[in-house]
């Protein structure tokens, strides 16, 4: 099923936030979070500092309405400079490939392509781009 979710990256502090987050909104994590340590490098990003190694790659939590929360850390070490505005995304969860690509398109137009759709190792079809009023959007498709 199709949905909209919320995406936040913080510098290093995505475990606390989402461990208050989950306080507020007494539920649990939707998934064990994933550490940086759990995925294979990326390919062309610098290699992950040490001390960066167990921040979370990604964490989702539920929150009301059927609205999920979901956040990573963005750290210095991967060439992320995280600052208000840039730590927010809209994550589009379409229910097809051929509905992901219209979207993208259509939201790329006039805006900057972050990172072209593409098969990612968690088996979606994932990209992000900033639209034309800065507003910034994540694709996320597991169709196949």
């Amino acid at each position: 099923m199709a949905r909209v979710t919320t995406y936040l990256n913080f510098a290093r502090e995505t475990e606390a936030a989402f461990t208050f987050y989950k306080s507020v909104f007494r539920t649990e994590f939707a998934a064990p979070i994933m550490r940086f340590t759990d995925g294979p490098p990326c390919p062309g990003a610098p290699a992950l500092a040490d001390a960066d190694q167990r921040l979370v790659m990604h964490v989702a939590l539920p929150t009301i309405g059927g609205h999920v929360l979901m956040g990573s850390d963005a750290p210095t070490s991967m060439g992320f400079t995280v600052n208000l505005g840039n730590n927010v995304y809209i994550n589009l969860e379409p229910d097809t490939r051929a509905e992901t690509d219209r979207l993208f398109a259509a939201l790329a137009a006039g805006g900057k392509v972050e990172m072209a759709l593409q098969e990612m190792f968690w088996g979606a079809y994932w990209g992000t781009l900033t639209d034309q009023f800065g507003v910034r959007w994540m694709f996320n498709c597991t169709a196949k």
